[in-house]
């Protein structure tokens, strides 16, 4: 995990990215070649007490484009299927599961959400987002769907090369 501290930049940036005041950061899990950010790690609890099990929230604008671009060509569907069908995989998916719940318990415990990750894990793909979130924030081959997620992406967004809109300052 690659967790660097929130700067007042950062959170204008996110405001602008997400169109909103950013809710529950706890730190930028990863950032784009230009340093912005591209993931935000957040608390399993809200400011107002909501339960939040997605701990990586992907929040670069043309990464969330890129990858609703995949979700609507059923790649979750493909990839659950795999699933059920590769024991390898689903044992590595498994695994990311575990190590996803094991990095939200030492931000604090939420019996609301205890044992639920997110995107799906541990049996199905919900959400690219969370899984390429989890990717980049965990570093490769730790989520073998969000690795094939951010592969797929390579040729219209990649974390290597800056796709940022420049910062409003207004």
């Amino acid at each position: 995990m690659t967790d660097t501290a929130i700067t007042d930049r950062d959170l204008a940036v996110i405001a602008q990215q997400l169109g909103r005041r950013p809710r529950g950061m706890v730190a930028i899990a990863a950032r784009c070649v230009c340093g912005n950010p591209i993931v935000v790690h957040t608390a399993p609890r809200l400011e107002d007490g909501t339960p939040f099990p997605t701990q990586y929230y992907l929040t670069h604008p043309a990464a969330t484009s890129a990858v609703s671009t995949l979700e609507s060509e059923g790649v979750m569907a493909e990839m659950s299927q795999r699933l059920t069908e590769d024991e390898e995989l689903a044992a590595s998916y498994a695994a990311a599961h575990e190590r996803y719940l094991a990095e939200r318990e030492q931000l604090g415990h939420v019996d609301e959400i205890a044992g639920i990750s997110a995107g799906g894990m541990p049996t199905r793909v919900k959400c690219l987002h969370v899984l390429v979130a989890h990717s980049l924030a965990a570093g490769p081959g730790v989520n073998p769907l969000g690795d094939e997620a951010l592969a797929m992406l390579e040729p219209v967004w990649s974390p290597a090369r800056c796709a940022c809109a420049p910062l409003d300052d207004n």
